[in-house]
Formats: C-alpha cells, sequence, structure tokens
C-alpha cells in the first residue's frame, strides 16, 4: 500500500494554505497513493490568538476540513489530516489541536484531541505555552482501515512513550505522528523519539512535518524542523524527507510488523512491578 507524505511551510493564512495541500494531494494520488498525511496545524500556524480567533472556525463549519472531505471522495484516497487548529466554544475559548482520518467516501471516521501540550523554554529567546492557546485531549484513539489499524497521536505526544505502548497494546499496525516540531529540540530529539516508538511497539511509524519558516500577518513568526519522517517496524529510517516542502511516498507491508514483533516480542512481556 502506498502512502504519501506531505511536508510544507503553512502560513497563518488557512486558505492560502488550503490551495497549497489540494495541489499536493491530488499529485500524491494521480502518483498511485492510496493513504494521504498532513502535517500538524495544516490549515494556520500562529502564534497570535487574535489572529487565530479571526481566521479559524469550529469543526462543523472548517472549510479545510470540509474541502479534504471532498477531495478524500473525489480521488477515492484515505486522508490524514495532521491536525487543524480549531475554535472549541470553550469558555476559555482555547483552541483544539485536532488530527481526523477520512476514509474514500470523504466520511471522518475518527479524530483525536492532542493530549500533550508542549508549555516549554527551549532556549532563552524561544518560549512555548501551546496549553494556553489550546486545551489538551483526554482519549487516546485507534482507527481501523484496510491496511491496517492506526494509533493517531500528534508531535509533543512522542516524547510520552506510555502512550503508544497503550496504542500498541490496543492493536495498532501503524502509528501516526503529524509535527510541527521545533529546530532546537529536533535537531536533538526527532529522529530518535521517532525510531524509539517503533522499535518499542513495533509498529510502522509516520511522520509528516511542517518545515521552514512560517510566513505571519500577526504575531511572532515561527520555524520548525521539518524532516518528514517514516521508521519501519524494526526501527530502519526508511525515509527522510530534509527541509524542503513536498511529498515522501513509501510502500507499507503490514508482514513486517509481524516479522519486527516475531523478533522481539516486548508488547507480550509487560509486567507489573511495585515501587517506586
Amino acid at each position: 500500500m502506498l502512502a504519501a507524505l506531505l511536508q510544507i511551510t503553512s502560513s497563518d493564512d488557512p486558505v492560502e494554505n488550503l490551495a497549497t495541500v489540494q495541489v499536493m494531494v491530488r499529485e500524491a494520488a494521480a502518483n498511485g497513493a492510496e493513504f494521504v498525511l498532513t502535517p500538524e496545524v495544516t490549515n494556520c500556524v500562529s502564534t497570535s490568538r487574535s489572529h487565530q480567533n479571526a481566521v479559524l472556525n469550529l469543526e462543523e463549519n472548517d472549510p479545510t476540513l470540509q474541502a479534504l472531505q471532498a477531495e478524500a471522495k473525489a480521488l477515492g484516497i484515505w486522508l490524514l489530516i495532521g491536525s487543524l487548529a480549531l475554535k472549541t466554544g470553550d469558555e476559555d475559548e482555547r483552541f483544539a489541536n485536532r488530527s481526523f482520518l477520512i476514509d474514500p467516501s470523504g466520511e471522518v471516521i475518527a479524530r483525536y484531541d492532542k493530549i500533550h501540550m508542549f508549555d516549554v523554554q527551549v532556549t532563552p529567546e524561544e518560549t512555548y505555552r501551546e496549553s494556553d492557546g489550546y486545551r489538551p485531549g483526554r482519549r487516546a484513539v485507534v482507527a481501523e482501515t484496510p491496511f491496517g489499524t492506526l494509533g493517531m497521536t500528534i508531535c509533543y505526544d512522542v516524547r510520552f512513550p506510555h502512550l503508544y505502548r497503550a496504542l500498541g497494546h490496543a492493536g495498532a499496525d501503524i502509528l501516526t505522528i503529524p509535527a510541527a516540531f521545533s529546530p532546537v529540540t529536533g535537531d536533538a530529539h526527532w529522529e530518535v523519539l521517532l525510531r524509539s516508538r517503533a522499535i518499542e511497539t513495533g509498529c510502522y511509524v509516520l511522520a509528516p512535518a511542517q518545515t521552514g519558516s512560517h510566513q505571519t500577518t500577526r504575531g511572532k513568526s515561527r520555524r520548525t524542523h521539518g524532516h518528514t519522517m517514516v521508521i519501519a517496524p524494526w526501527g530502519e529510517v526508511l525515509a527522510d524527507a530534509g527541509t524542503a516542502c513536498g511529498i515522501t511516498y513509501v510502500d507499507l507491508d503490514l508482514d513486517e510488523v509481524a516479522k519486527a514483533r516475531g523478533k522481539v516480542s516486548s508488547l507480550t512481556h509487560d509486567r507489573k512491578f511495585d515501587g517506586p
């Protein structure tokens, strides 16, 4: 099964970003991809809450979601929208960072809200407080498809291995980790974290990423790490897209999941323990 991972540089203009993604999704499908994945915050990369309030929508009337559902149906493909920034209607006006799995009929068959918020000070000049603008999710999600069971996660989740172990125990064969990773932490940790999550679970890891300098009309601009990656269940790097925008293709063979777990069946070896 041919999968296609999009690497893009979203601005803070959802209309502009949608047009870019639509072109790339159509290209991927024309090249034979049956499963297309986009990065985290596909629709809008912004640090300005006032700007987000002006351009974001509730899920039920979000133009990006509706348009990409229509693309999946027209092209007859499975589509993972890595995530969309969406209004929630919450009293505190925080947004959702929500991933969507869309089937070839254009229906949303699974949605996942990012659980772990990126609240860190990477350097004195680079600080993030994701929880100020986004509410954390509370539910881990697996989704059944004809080509395997997906465990859906987003970006900073990758640092919390217990989540991935739970997804593995729930039957996941493929872990999706769309991201908008910091260049500093990306250089240090991105590849090793992705490979660790694959090795620990015997799953494929599909990690489409934002890359480069993101244009903004309001608020501080952002840079992201890029390096969309695909990791095999045994831990090999099957693809690394570098930092250029583009499409990465990979053939997924679920027999490789069984082979990796047959060599080291650690998902069956969990033991309860006391302490610390």
